[in-house]
């Protein structure tokens, strides 16, 4: 289904390098892999009941063909003074056909690209989508992957590491000893499983989404899936916290009344801003890289004219390949450093919440004592 935008950029035989970048690290219903092989994914609908079936079944919605039809005639109508009224007519022709979809058992997909029915009535959409389905295979990666690292130390207790084990050992160690230790000490152990998951959920997931011949999957440039991690980091911060934690939040200690009435709101707030800058941190980095790669790409075309200027097309190409491989490179870095900094702060952020009164005693006495 196309945008009013796409129709207009369609009608004038334009590339339109912002509407191509959006629709690549946007959801879908279907996942594009190359060229024209696109496979459809499951809807699964309720709504009077559950309805389950393939999103190529679901035709576009009719209006998208007004849309072009209007703004055929529209440029038809603006050439002559004496079809004005006619002009006013089709561009309100939206309006008049904005009710009528072709639809798959009266299901149809809305322009935002949600499945809605004809009826107007509440509709749950549980579909499979291109996100979901990644999430899925990211899912069953890592249980195969860390199943077979587990057999294989059991295989081989006391052994040198060999094959997969030997690559994934050196990444555990690494979480354990510079991220987990260092900040939770004694605890490690008790939420070393989670920041083990939640490091290479987020690696595995960023690593998928340069792989260009499946489509790029933008998985945790996703704000729900990051806002899901974020969550359950703040879940487990404040769930685990102390009471000299909440005491520090709600009654700092040795600061005066006055102060407190500014001071605890500030405090407050920062239990919600560290989860919130969480969640945008890996959202708005992996977002970025992916609309920076499609936008160098895109040069190639805005320069050829969408390939009528066959010299423009080859100068782009000669600008944006090296940068585009260059990009694709530091995307490999940022897929790493993108799970070890949320994984880090996750691990801060626990700590901070698990500290007791002994640790400020103990950095007092020692302030007292320097001078």
């Amino acid at each position: 289904m196309l945008s009013a935008g796409q129709v207009a950029a369609a009608s004038e035989g334009k590339y339109d390098a912002k509407e191509f970048a959006m629709h690549h690290v946007a959801d879908a219903h279907e996942w594009h892999i190359v060229g024209e092989l696109t496979i459809p994914l499951p809807c699964i609908v309720i709504h009077d009941g559950l309805h389950v079936f393939l999103s190529n079944k679901m035709p576009a919605a009719h209006h998208g063909a007004a849309e072009a039809e209007v703004v055929e005639t529209h440029v038809a109508a603006a050439d002559t003074a004496a079809h004005a009224e006619d002009h006013t007519a089709h561009t309100e022709e939206p309006a008049a056909h904005a009710e009528h979809h072709e639809t798959y058992n009266g299901f149809y997909f809305s322009d935002s690209g949600r499945i809605v029915h004809e009826d107007g009535g509440f509709t749950l959409d549980l579909s499979i989508t291109k996100n979901v389905a990644t999430l899925i295979i990211v899912a069953l990666i890592m249980f195969l992957v860390f199943t077979s690292v587990a057999k294989a130390y059991g295989r081989r207790e006391g052994q040198a590491p060999k094959g997969l084990q030997s690559f994934m050992e050196p990444l555990i160690i690494f979480v354990r000893d510079e991220v987990a230790k260092p900040n939770l000490g004694a605890k490690t152990d008790k939420y070393l499983p989670y920041l083990l998951t939640v490091f290479f959920f987020i690696w595995i997931s960023n690593m998928m989404g340069l792989i260009p011949l499946i489509s790029n999957p933008n998985l945790t440039g996703n704000i729900a899936v990051t806002c899901a991690l974020a969550l359950m980091t703040f879940l487990i911060t404040n769930l685990h916290a102390n009471k000299y934690y909440w005491g520090h939040i709600f009654n700092p200690p040795g600061v005066p009344l006055a102060i407190k009435f500014i001071l605890v709101p500030i405090e407050l707030a920062g239990v919600f801003i560290k989860p919130v800058a969480l969640m945008i941190r890996l959202f708005a980095n992996i977002t970025a890289g992916h609309i920076i790669i499609i936008s160098l790409v895109g040069l190639i075309f805005v320069f050829g004219n969408a390939g009528e200027n066959i010299g423009g097309g080859v100068g782009g190409a000669l600008v944006a390949v090296p940068f585009t491989l260059f990009m694709s490179f530091l995307e490999l870095l940022v897929a790493f450093l993108q799970a070890f900094i949320f994984t880090m702060l996750s691990a801060l952020f626990i700590s901070l919440a698990q500290e007791d009164h002994h640790h400020d005693d103990h950095a007092a006495h020692a302030a007292a004592a320097h001078h």
